[in-house]
């Protein structure tokens, strides 16, 4: 019986369930057909909008940057070198790599005993031709006061002949007194011709004895020639470089002993392209004399110098293209011969160009201008240059209008934007800092202290940022860059 009852309660809550589980069913279905049944609703459509930095398109006039990059060389250079063979037997203190030397300054001294000898022996001789020019002066001089006297003489006999002739005409005179007065006046010219003879040897002993004193002081001139080719003086102030010379060596005649350089007098050499040459000339075809920038990167820090555009080089080298071109450093800081640095040259003023980013120009030389009702209109501009990452263009169209600083493919004509204008386009870059290890920071801090390249402030400035406890992460990436880690 117990069987039974529970039997019956068991269907009876089975019946129950199977109906409620129905019941449910019908609600599902009479829910999913009333949805069905109902007209679908669309949302009203919306046009999105797009925020985009802007700028004002402002004509201006601006001299452009040319940037190349070029090796500092000095304008006065000097190769060191004997023109003769022997032993160096005295060097100057300062003959090192990198000594300072001042103009006329002794460098290098060979053995020069001989040389003196030589000297000796040439200004004997040339004492000996002194001698002997007084010598012919003093028979010169003597021959011509004989000369004068035997021409006084001769007129005295004259006198004596022209007085017989006057007696024998007044009958006084006798004819054997007339021809012993002729035959005296005879002997008296014969006696002239002799001085004169004698003078002429005199003068020709005289040409002699100057000849032989001009070749004795050449002979003179050559041994002290010689003498100071045995040793090297600095022409001019200057620095050094490339010395490999001891004491006791022998250097042979013409061998290069070094260079002597001049740290005030250094040029530029950098080389552009034909078509950035022309933007260098004048109306007349001339170079300009324009101001350069000449940068140097030491370790992060840029060292300035002044210069000026002088020159261009007179031909194109083989297999080469482009010019070459000169800028005549005005103050060199820190700069030395062989520097590999960035050139920036100022060229001739553009008017009427307007400065945008890089970005706001597409593939197709287009800029996005803003119209009235904050749409983007295209406006085909012409490329003056490119400055960095900014543009200079030109156009008759961009007169008062704003451009789109950034093109994006979602971008285009007629597109709806929300333009940001002034500080609200403005975007901030934050300077990476990064936390050094004691080693690490100990061996930067010795990298910079061990090079003799980086002048004083720089080199403080850069100590002065390794202490810090955040270090910014370029001048660290360069520090180690160059120390190869």
């Amino acid at each position: 019986m117990r069987f039974f009852r529970q039997a019956l309660l068991g269907l009876v809550l089975a019946s129950l369930a199977l109906g409620l589980l129905g019941y449910a069913g019908q609600m599902v279905r009479s829910a999913v057909s009333e949805k069905m049944s109902q007209e679908p609703r669309v949302p009203p459509a919306r046009e999105r909008s797009f925020t985009v930095n802007v700028v004002p398109a402002e004509p201006q006039s601006i001299a452009p940057i040319l940037t190349a990059f070029g090796e500092v060389k000095s304008r006065r250079t000097l190769e060191l070198r004997m023109a003769t063979t022997g032993q160096v037997v005295a060097l100057s203190e300062n003959f090192v790599e990198g000594g300072e030397v001042r103009a006329g300054e002794f460098l290098v001294r060979l053995n020069d005993a001989d040389a003196r000898s030589a000297l000796s022996r040439a200004e004997a001789d040339f004492l000996d031709a002194q001698a002997e020019v007084a010598e012919a002066d003093r028979a010169l001089l003597l021959a011509q006061d004989e000369l004068s006297a035997a021409q006084v003489q001769a007129q005295l006999r004259v006198q004596s002949l022209e007085r017989q002739a006057d007696l024998q005409t007044r009958g006084v005179g006798t004819a054997a007194a007339v021809e012993t007065a002729e035959l005296a006046v005879s002997s008296a010219e014969q006696a002239v011709l002799a001085r004169r003879s004698a003078v002429n040897q005199a003068q020709s002993r005289r040409a002699q004895a100057d000849t032989r004193l001009a070749r004795m002081q050449l002979a003179v001139d050559d041994a002290q020639r010689r003498l100071d080719d045995m040793q090297l003086v600095a022409e001019f102030d200057g620095t050094l470089s490339g010395v490999s010379l001891v004491q006791g060596g022998i250097v042979g005649a013409n061998e290069r002993l070094g260079s002597l350089i001049d740290p005030k007098s250094i040029e530029v050499e950098f080389k552009i392209s034909t078509e950035q040459y022309t933007r260098l000339l004048d109306d007349a075809g001339e170079l300009i004399e324009t101001p350069v920038r000449v940068v140097l990167d030491v370790l992060g820090t840029d060292i300035v110098s002044d210069a000026v555009l002088s020159r261009g080089s007179g031909s194109v080298a083989d297999g080469q293209t482009g010019r070459t071109l000169f800028a005549t450093v005005t103050e060199a800081k820190g700069l030395q011969p062989g520097d590999f640095v960035s050139v920036e040259v100022t060229e001739p003023e553009l008017r009427f160009v307007v400065r945008l980013p890089g970005t706001s120009l597409n593939a197709r030389n287009q800029v996005l201008a803003l119209t009235e009702d904050d749409r983007l209109e295209p406006i085909e501009v012409a490329l003056i240059r490119r400055q960095g990452d900014d543009v200079l263009v030109r156009s008759r169209d961009l007169m008062g209008r704003e451009i789109v600083t950034q093109q994006t493919p979602v971008l285009g004509a007629g597109v709806k934007v929300t333009p940001l204008r002034g500080s609200e386009a403005r975007e901030f870059k934050e300077v990476e800092m990064i936390e050094l290890s004691d080693d690490r920071r100990q061996k930067l801090i010795a990298a910079v202290e061990g090079n003799t390249r980086i002048p004083a402030q720089a080199k403080d400035r850069i100590l002065a940022q390794l202490k810090e406890d955040k270090v910014p992460a370029e001048v660290v990436n360069r520090l180690e860059s160059r120390m190869g880690g």
